[in-house]
């Protein structure tokens, strides 16, 4: 995250101010993404690998947000299991994370970029254990 900028919603009424920071937009993308079938989980660097070693969950890990005034654009970066169908998963991705941050911020997002970084193998891992334990 760049910093701890934050989008100010202007209402029709003068009521006050509500102001979403990045880091939240970042958490409902990064929540969103991982709820869809196929998604293994999200990549991160190697910092933010560190923090979640030591115990801090990092609900934004993988995502990246530039938020203008009424817009957002989102990059994801993901880890997909292995077997699914990319283009699929990656629509579904895309048209989740969308919803999730129109509805419940009001923003338009742009573009929600995804970038598959891995891919997860656990199903095979499992397969060939129960193949051994069965011999």
């Amino acid at each position: 995250m760049e910093g701890n900028k934050a989008v100010t919603i202007q209402g029709t009424e003068k009521v006050g101010q509500v102001q979403i920071a990045d880091e939240v937009v970042a958490i409902i993308a990064g929540l969103a993404a991982i709820e869809v079938e196929g998604i293994a989980g999200m990549a991160g660097n190697f910092t933010g690998d560190l923090v979640e070693i030591l115990g801090i969950k990092n609900l934004s890990k993988g995502v990246t947000v530039a938020v203008g005034n009424e817009d957002v654009a989102v990059d994801l970066d993901i880890v997909i299991q292995f077997g699914v169908k990319i283009p699929e998963v990656a629509k579904a991705v895309q048209q989740k994370v969308k919803n999730s941050i129109e509805t419940m911020t009001g923003l338009t997002v742009t573009e929600v970029n995804l970038h598959i970084t891995g891919i997860h193998f656990e199903k095979m891992k499992q397969k060939k254990v129960e193949n051994i334990e069965e011999r």
